[in-house]
């Protein structure tokens, strides 16, 4: 990859000023951007997000989700997540309720 690209996509994910530090030197918003960042590089058509804002602060959460949907709607990516927070769930185009291995609720 190119370095104005790299450059491109760290600046829409907030990192270029942390290029070059490790993962302990990262918060937890950082680090979650960096694995959404290296899952979209190559523009995959779908990506599957298994509980991507679980750990983090109301800031970050917001900051995972805005770069969710401009990945959706800019790139048509398909993006399937998987979530027991249900203020995330109601971010979503279509919500799919699972239980105990069933489809009980589809939105």
């Amino acid at each position: 990859m190119d370095k104005e690209k790299l450059n491109s996509i760290l600046d829409s994910f907030g990192l270029r000023a942390r290029r070059h530090h490790l993962p302990n030197e990262l918060s937890g918003g950082q680090q979650q951007r960096t694995s959404i960042a290296r899952a979209l590089i190559n523009s995959p058509a779908i990506l599957l997000a298994d509980e991507p804002t679980g750990n983090l602060d109301s800031k970050s959460t917001e900051d995972i989700m805005s770069i969710l949907k401009m990945s959706n709607k800019n790139y048509n990516q398909t993006i399937i997540m998987i979530t027991h927070n249900l203020e995330i769930a109601k971010q979503a185009d279509r919500i799919i309720t699972i239980k105990d291995g069933k489809i009980v609720q589809e939105a």
